[in-house]
């Protein structure tokens, strides 16, 4: 480790940081009203039959009540104008003599719906009809189109749900997802490329699956991944399964090719169906809100909490005055239990959560310093604008250098406090560089980083920082950093290896 000139800090305005890992964990609240009249089939599929010729009789069945969805954004454009432009960019927009012009065009958008009741409620993807000013449904067997009004959205989850004036319409049947199973046979229909209505078949991949979001916001994920076909213009559709039974909505792909390479990702039914009767009933999802950042914890970081199992979420941090500092919850605490569910990884736990709703109590069983503990908690609502949450994986060290060979640190002065707008109380050293070849940076490591905690004892400046490292003992060491993202700050553990420090 160098440290750096204390002056050093000009390239903080530049930093876009990191992952930061704030749980502010969802739940959804209870349903004012019934939602429409929807058919709901849960009988176990039939898994032993003979081999199957043909799956006409399962597209008659379901594929009616897919629709085609054509959304309208008008944008607008303001331009200023003067010669000197012209002259080097010419005038695409026709001649004016104002200096500032405004022009508009429109953006359409392509996807797919599908009819759940016969008076004409459609679930599609949030993506699909999000901050368009017109939707129109196209109905392919009766050749009837019908303006759409969005009855609400739900982006963490990407569910909308739409509404139609119409009477008598081809509703489909629910199924019930939490029965599927990886190998099960799926049917994906829906509209892409704008080439029509169209049929393609797969299997259940996968299940609980979690995947890279275009938005920027936190997102509610227990993906179905499937091999059936998705491609652009499939968003929305029917996931169905060997009985023409509606499984899930096609939302999204993974693609370096933006065309289909058999990784396709689909919301469950049931947790669509439990966002669709929020909606209807009062326009929105109420979340509610635990209070902590966290953490998935890999092998390195097991050993320094004692833990036997990695199956958890380690507690970085507690944000003063929510329902996990009132539960007494601490950093470092290990989450293994909520509400009588078991936790395997921040996913389930955030999927554990959403089933609760704010204002309920909850339970949790959770390990500190190697002793079991139980916690409880009054969960609270969600802030609109605390709506953020990264999970990102620690990523195992490497064993190349020292632990924190590479890495450069200063002290956190007041300018630095001013670019990075840490908290007034924060202490320790903060990460001018780090070497994309060290053990640091493949434990995680990363420049804008305040080190605030080495080996469990504090870090109060560079010299601090430094020292400790020098006499930092074992095959890994304990570092525990503040860190600030997209305007959203807080602590993490990484376990960095030091391997020519072994005793």
């Amino acid at each position: 480790m160098k440290q750096f000139p204390k002056s050093t800090v000009g390239f903080f305005a530049a930093l876009a940081g990191a992952a930061s890992m704030l749980a502010l964990f969802y739940f959804t609240a209870w349903a004012k009203e019934p939602g429409p009249a929807v058919n709901i089939d849960t009988t176990p599929i039939v898994r032993d039959a003979k081999a199957v010729t043909s799956y006409a009789p399962v597209v008659k069945k379901a594929a009616s009540s897919v629709v085609n969805i054509f959304s309208t954004q008008i944008v607008h454009i303001r331009r200023f104008d003067n010669p000197f432009f012209r002259q080097f960019f010419g005038d695409p927009f026709g001649q004016d003599d104002g200096n500032l012009r405004e022009r508009t065009r429109r953006e359409q958008s392509l996807g797919s719906g599908i009819i759940i009741s016969p008076d004409g409620y459609i679930l599609t993807a949030n993506h699909v009809v999000e901050g368009m000013d017109e939707i129109k449904v196209a109905i392919p067997d009766s050749k009837q189109e019908y303006t759409a009004k969005v009855v609400g959205a739900d982006p963490p989850t990407d569910v909308a749900v739409l509404k139609i004036d119409g009477k008598d319409l081809p509703a489909i049947t629910f199924g019930d997802s939490e029965q599927l199973e990886v190998g099960d046979v799926v049917l994906a229909i829906g509209n892409p490329f704008h080439v029509g209505r169209s049929v393609t078949m797969g299997i259940v991949s996968a299940l609980g699956r979690t995947a890279e979001m275009d938005n920027s916001g936190y997102s509610i994920q227990d993906f179905i991944q499937t091999d059936a076909a998705i491609n652009p213009g499939n968003s929305g559709g029917a996931l169905v399964d060997a009985e023409g039974r509606l499984i899930g909505i096609n939302t999204q792909i993974e693609s370096s090719s933006m065309g289909n390479e058999g990784v396709g990702f689909a919301v469950p039914i049931n947790l669509a169906r439990h966002v669709m009767e929020r909606l209807i009933s009062g326009g929105k999802v109420a979340r509610g809100y635990l209070g902590i950042h966290w953490q998935d914890v890999d092998a390195g970081l097991a050993p320094f909490f004692n833990l036997s199992s990695q199956n958890g979420v380690l507690v970085d941090d507690v944000i003063p005055g929510t329902p996990a500092d009132k539960a007494g919850i601490k950093p470092g605490d290990f989450l293994t239990e909520f509400n009588g569910k078991a936790v395997n990884d921040g996913n389930s736990l955030q999927l554990a959560i959403s089933e609760c709703a704010p204002g309920s109590d909850a339970t949790m069983k959770l390990v500190r310093n190697g002793a079991a503990m139980t916690a409880a908690a009054k969960l609270a609502e969600l802030p609109v604008e605390n709506a953020q949450s990264n999970n990102v994986q620690t990523t195992p060290a490497s064993t190349k250098n020292d632990a924190l060979d590479g890495v450069s640190v200063s002290d956190l002065d007041r300018d630095t406090r001013l670019a990075l707008r840490t908290p007034a109380s924060l202490q320790g050293a903060v990460v001018t560089e780090v070497s994309q070849s060290s053990n640091a940076a493949a434990a995680g490591l990363r420049r804008g980083d305040v080190i605030l905690e080495i080996d469990r004892q504090s870090v109060s400046d560079a010299d601090t920082a430094i020292k400790l490292c020098v006499q930092a003992k074992g095959k890994r060491i304990l570092v525990r950093v503040w860190r600030r993202d997209s305007g959203v700050d807080g602590t993490r553990w990484l376990a960095v290896d030091n391997t020519s420090h072994a005793s």
